[in-house]
């Protein structure tokens, strides 16, 4: 019976200390079971991270997918339209970058090897900058407000070319780094209302309002600049810069108005809100030209402005398919020679020019040569008659229809204007300070220039005249004509002219310029007498139809 209780005890005793380690065991295991809970609850977290990441790079796929769809069916046109190739910029100079970031841990390194790869070749801060610019010459160029280029809706156009607030505001960015207030300003506003209007943005009212309150102040402005200020204030009432320039712009009113404004004052107020100065002092005329205004051909002069079928003196090749003339302009006398390319042939050119367009002030690398055509310049390339006979037969056209040798001209250029792509007032022709222009040729001044226009511009891209007044307008396989010298030899000064930024559309046009040598039987007067009596008898001319 002892041995009997002594087993039940020695069972119990058993049990009990097995119990107690199994409830130190679970105690322990307790609180590993709450480390394993946040664990879970953090790898759910994570999981929430990834989905979200996925389903951002998801809906920035879908969205690039649709712009790819859309840009590839016309990529030229696509580009055409300013907002777009904005956008395109700034897509991959800096939201490319960004997905880069977002996907960099994913287990996709074969993207992130081909993206870090392909990146190199991506536009930089200074094309991004670049596409800006071009932006605001369009905007002032053509008078067109930030509301108009915010919904893309230039010329006629309407689709998806919208600019969000955190675009606007990246312009506005780009014209206050420049001092350039008067867009910073303008930018900004437009920001401010479409995040007024409730567009999400990461970049708040707060920064646009700091933004704005300065950009005004140097524009002279001290009331707006104070009631910017305010709101501001009203959002972050602790903003530190914003509270200092609330009592300075106070301090400044009240002295204003103690001393009272004078008209002189007001003036020189006046005088400081507007666009920066510019260093062109014909720019207005030029812009004025560039959007169809200040034309002067006066109806008398029109009427004696006719088109004919032309054959240049019966010449062989024309007499009996002579060609459609008009004239543009008659003083200095602007002809235009219609349909005297076909389309295959300009696309030859197009596809011949393309693998080595490079900047007009020296060349560069050029990857995908759409995506430069946000430089400011146009980008060209030159092509000789010996690299296809496409090229050989233009220039023989032309010597045909000129009557001019074109031996001795250069060679044919073509040049792309793209988005904003314009060619600011010049003089083709060397003027008496630089005698020694084309000395390296040997073969005299530019006497005469030939300028085809191989496509159609949707908007802007003008050809402009700023000394006389004149606008040309392009039409795809047109070419246009003038003599950049008198017959007396002297520079023709009325034939200062320019190419108008594209608004909307791609400009290809390839020119020839055509020079002195071998000209002497084809447009005589050249002796001393003759110069005298030629270049008199012209500015006789002239001055009677001006």
């Amino acid at each position: 019976m002892a041995l009997c209780w002594l087993l039940i005890h020695i069972l119990l005793f058993t049990s009990s200390s097995a119990h107690n380690d199994f409830f130190t065991s679970i105690g322990h295991m307790t609180d590993l079971l709450f480390t394993e809970k946040d664990l879970v609850n953090s790898l759910k977290d994570y999981i929430r991270a990834e989905e979200r990441k996925l389903e951002q790079i998801k809906k920035w796929a879908d969205k690039l997918d649709v712009l790819s769809a859309a840009a590839g069916q016309d990529p030229e046109g696509f580009l055409g339209h300013p907002v777009n190739a904005f956008k395109l910029m700034k897509r991959l100079n800096t939201e490319w970058g960004e997905l880069e970031s977002l996907v960099l841990t994913d287990v996709s390194d074969g993207f992130i090897s081909n993206l870090t790869i392909q990146r190199q070749y991506f536009p930089n801060d200074d094309d991004q900058v670049g596409a800006a610019k071009a932006l605001m010459r369009l905007q002032d160029t053509y008078q067109l407000d930030t509301a108009t280029i915010s919904t893309g809706q230039l010329a006629g156009q309407h689709g998806p070319s919208v600019l969000t607030v955190d675009d606007c505001y990246d312009l506005g960015k780009v014209a206050y780094s420049e001092a350039d207030y008067y867009h910073t300003e303008l930018w900004m506003v437009q920001a401010l209302k479409q995040l007024d209007e409730g567009e999400i943005s990461a970049v708040d009212a707060v920064t646009i309002l700091d933004y704005l309150s300065y950009s005004v102040y140097q524009q002279g402005d001290l009331e707006r600049s104070l009631d910017f200020t305010k709101r501001l204030l009203e959002l972050d009432p602790t903003h530190q810069r914003a509270n200092g320039n609330l009592k300075y712009f106070e301090y400044q009113l009240a002295k204003q108005e103690k001393m009272g404004a004078s008209e002189e004052a007001q003036t020189e107020e006046a005088q400081r809100k507007g666009r920066p100065d510019d260093y062109l002092p014909e720019r207005k005329k030029y812009e004025q030209l560039c959007r169809g205004e200040g034309l002067r051909m006066t109806p008398r002069r029109q009427s004696r402005l006719f088109c004919r079928y032309y054959n240049n003196n019966r010449h062989p090749k024309y007499v009996i398919g002579p060609v459609k003339q008009e004239d543009e302009w008659d003083q200095p006398r602007i002809v235009r020679y219609l349909n005297i390319v076909t389309d295959k042939e300009m696309e030859k050119v197009k596809e011949l020019a393309k693998p080595r367009v490079s900047q007009h002030t020296g060349s560069i690398s050029v990857i995908q040569p759409l995506l430069t055509q946000f430089l400011l310049s146009p980008l060209s390339a030159w092509l000789g008659a010996f690299e296809h006979p496409v090229v050989d037969e233009i220039n023989q056209r032309i010597e045909d229809l000129t009557g001019l040798d074109v031996t001795t001209a250069e060679d044919l250029q073509v040049a792309n204007y793209g988005v904003g792509g314009q060619y600011e007032p010049h003089f083709d022709f060397g003027r008496k300070d630089e005698p020694d222009a084309f000395e390296e040729l040997g073969t005299g001044n530019r006497i005469a220039t030939w300028l085809l226009y191989m496509s159609d511009v949707q908007a802007g891209g003008a050809t402009v005249f700023t000394d006389i007044g004149a606008s040309v307008w392009p039409r795809k396989g047109t070419a246009v004509f003038w003599y950049n010298l008198y017959p007396s030899g002297e520079g023709d000064y009325r034939t200062r002219h320019a190419a108008c930024p594209v608004l909307v559309g791609n400009k290809w046009v390839s020119n020839k310029w055509i020079h002195e040598r071998g000209q002497e039987f084809r447009r005589r007067c050249a002796s001393d007498i003759k110069r005298a009596v030629c270049g008199s008898v012209e500015d006789y001319i002239n001055n009677i139809n001006s």
